[in-house]
């Protein structure tokens, strides 16, 4: 007896499911795609929230920035749970292994005292600060409306956990395995004249009723101290023989990089928006230029403070001045 194996091909009867095929046409979708488009929760509701009667439980007047499809925004990243998990893990693996090589070549002691104290007064209590900035996405991820809003905001939160957790670690390395320096960063958070700005604009913006509003002043102050202790400081830091800084800033420049392909996107389709797009461009310079002027008010003196520590020939006055002209001028569309 004799057996012939033949490859037979079986056309699916359909490439996706309905919901995203209505969108993008009946062929094969990407698992973000297909576990996002349309999940947003519209119709059926049991009741209204008592704490404010006036809305539905999920309701996009929570901000007064809206977009007419709350799908026109995708995040480039296209990220769902698998994915999220791998890349995080990753980026902190490798944080991981930069730290033990600062610690196993002592590093850290090596800094001068001007770098130790910019990291230990300054750059480790910003724990607190992380920590502020995950509830400000929390309150954005329940807010929110729209599930890839929602999702990225999500992640973005649990994101800014993470880097609580390497600047603490950061902290522990140079106190010999302790929460010495973390208790210490605490008192600075708390008492500092340097961070108090910073400390009262953190939660103000965590009481902040419009998301969209929150979001806009997060990503201004993120701007102006990412670019300042994670570019400059870094650029800084190796050429004045401070490699342990550089090893630990890098990390967070790079998830910076990251965090702000979701929020430009987001940016982009309000201004794109075929009915609401005037009116979100008018909104985002109106509020983006607010929150430009009030992040570079409570950075200043922290940004002040580097200079006393460095010393001579450390502008990071200017350097915020100028990121904040910058940044003001992307939300404004006027030129710096």
């Amino acid at each position: 007896m004799q057996y012939e194996l033949k490859t037979r091909v079986i056309e699916p009867q359909r490439q996706t499911f309905t919901h995203v095929a209505k969108r993008f046409g009946d062929k094969p979708a990407s698992r973000y795609l297909e576990g996002i488009i349309d999940v947003q929760p519209k119709e059926h509701f049991h009741y209204r929230p008592t704490r404010d009667p006036t809305r539905e439980i999920y309701d996009d007047s929570y901000s007064v920035f809206r977009l007419t499809d709350t799908y026109s925004f995708l995040d480039p990243r296209q990220f769902y749970y698998a994915p999220y998990v791998t890349a995080r893990a990753a980026h902190h693996e490798a944080f991981a292994t930069s730290l033990q090589y600062i610690e196993d070549r002592g590093l850290l002691e090596r800094l001068s005292d001007g770098w130790k104290g910019v990291l230990t007064e300054l750059v480790v209590p910003l724990r607190h600060l992380e920590s502020g900035g995950q509830l400000i996405l929390c309150g954005m991820a329940r807010f929110a409306f729209g599930a890839t809003i929602t999702r990225a905001a999500a992640y973005s939160g649990f994101d800014r956990v993470g880097n609580a957790r390497v600047l603490s670690r950061a902290g522990i390395a140079p106190g010999g395995g302790t929460a010495d320096l973390l208790t210490e960063a605490k008192e600075h958070w708390m008492d500092d004249a340097a961070l108090q700005p910073l400390r009262k604009l953190a939660e103000e913006t965590i009481v902040e009723s419009d998301w969209g509003v929150a979001l806009l002043q997060l990503d201004a102050v993120d701007h102006l101290l990412y670019d300042l202790l994670y570019r400059y400081l870094d650029d800084e830091a190796v050429n004045s023989g401070a490699p342990a800084y550089s090893l630990i800033s890098q990390h967070m420049s790079n998830w910076f990089d990251d965090n702000l392909k979701w929020i430009d996107a987001l940016y982009k389709a309000r201004r794109a928006d075929p009915e609401l797009g005037e009116t979100n461009s008018a909104l985002l310079a109106e509020h983006g230029a607010a929150a430009v002027d009030t992040a570079l008010e409570a950075v200043t003196p922290f940004a002040a403070r580097i200079e006393e520590l460095l010393g001579d020939g450390i502008k990071a006055v200017d350097r915020i001045t100028a990121k904040a002209a910058e940044v003001r001028s992307a939300h404004t569309g006027e030129q710096a």
